[in-house]
C-alpha cells in the first residue's frame, strides 16, 4: 500500500514538473516572437487567424483585407483618436490602467461573470496576437504577462504601431490602411480628424459598425472622441 502510494506521488510530481516545463518553454516562446516583433512586423496575429479560418468555412477562397504601413505613415489624427476613444492614459501607464482594472473587477463581481476588462492598447494588443475571444480570468492572466512583455521590449510607439496595423476594423479588415481605404477611400495618412474618430469609435465592435455605419451609437460617440483628442498625446 505505502509502495503504491509513493509511486503515486512520484508520478504526480513529475506530471506536474512537466506540465511546469511546459508552461515556461510556451512562455519562452511567446517572449521569443515579442522579441523578433521589436525589429520586425507580425505577418498575422492570432485573431486575424482565428477570423480568416471563420470566414473560409462560409467561402473557402475568403482573404482578409490588410496592408502594413508604417507608423510615420499613419495620420496623426488617427493616433490621438484611438488614444482618445481606448486608453487616455497610454503614453504615461507601463501596461495597466489600475483604475480601469478596479472598476472593471467592481462591474464584473456585480455581474457574476466577466463582462469587461479595464483594457489598456497593450493589453488589447496582446490579446490580439496571441489569445482567443474566450473571457476567464487564465486568458487574463497569460495577457498580463504579454502585456508586461510588450511593454519591457518595446517602446509606446512600436506598440500603437503594431497595434493599429493589426486591430480588426471590418468584415475581414484588419489595421490602418485597409480601414481607411475600406471605408474612406484614402490612405491611412490622409485620414482628418473626423474620419479617425469614426474609425476609433468603431473599434469595441467593428464587424457590427462596419454593417451599421449610421448607427446612433456613432453619432454620439465621435463627438466625445474628437473633443478627447484635444486632450491626449501620442508617441
Amino acid at each position: 500500500m505505502r509502495r503504491a502510494v509513493r509511486v503515486a506521488a512520484v508520478a504526480l510530481l513529475w506530471l506536474v514538473g512537466a506540465a511546469l516545463v511546459a508552461l515556461l518553454a510556451y512562455q519562452a516562446s511567446v517572449y521569443a516572437r515579442v522579441w523578433w516583433w521589436t525589429e520586425h512586423n507580425p505577418s498575422s496575429t492570432s485573431f486575424m487567424d482565428d477570423r480568416l479560418a471563420a470566414m473560409r468555412r462560409d467561402d473557402p477562397r475568403a482573404r482578409l483585407r490588410h496592408e502594413w504601413v508604417a507608423y510615420a505613415r499613419i495620420a496623426r489624427s488617427l493616433k490621438l483618436a484611438v488614444i482618445a476613444a481606448e486608453d487616455t492614459a497610454f503614453v504615461d501607464h507601463e501596461g495597466f490602467d489600475w483604475k480601469g482594472i478596479e472598476q472593471a473587477f467592481e462591474k464584473n463581481l456585480k455581474k457574476g461573470r466577466i463582462v469587461a476588462g479595464g483594457s489598456t492598447i497593450t493589453q488589447q494588443l496582446a490579446k490580439n496576437l496571441f489569445l482567443s475571444g474566450e473571457r476567464s480570468y487564465a486568458r487574463k492572466v497569460q495577457e498580463a504577462l504579454i502585456t508586461w512583455m510588450l511593454e519591457s521590449r518595446m517602446e509606446k510607439d512600436r506598440i500603437l504601431e503594431i497595434y493599429l496595423n493589426v486591430v480588426e476594423w471590418g468584415n475581414g479588415v484588419f489595421g490602418a490602411q485597409a480601414a481607411a481605404r475600406h471605408y474612406f477611400g484614402v490612405d491611412a495618412g490622409r485620414l482628418t480628424r473626423e474620419q479617425a474618430a469614426r474609425l476609433a469609435a468603431m473599434l469595441p465592435n467593428p464587424r457590427y459598425y462596419d454593417r451599421n455605419r449610421d448607427s446612433a451609437y456613432l453619432a454620439r460617440r465621435v463627438p466625445v472622441i474628437l473633443a478627447r483628442m484635444n486632450q491626449v498625446e501620442a508617441p
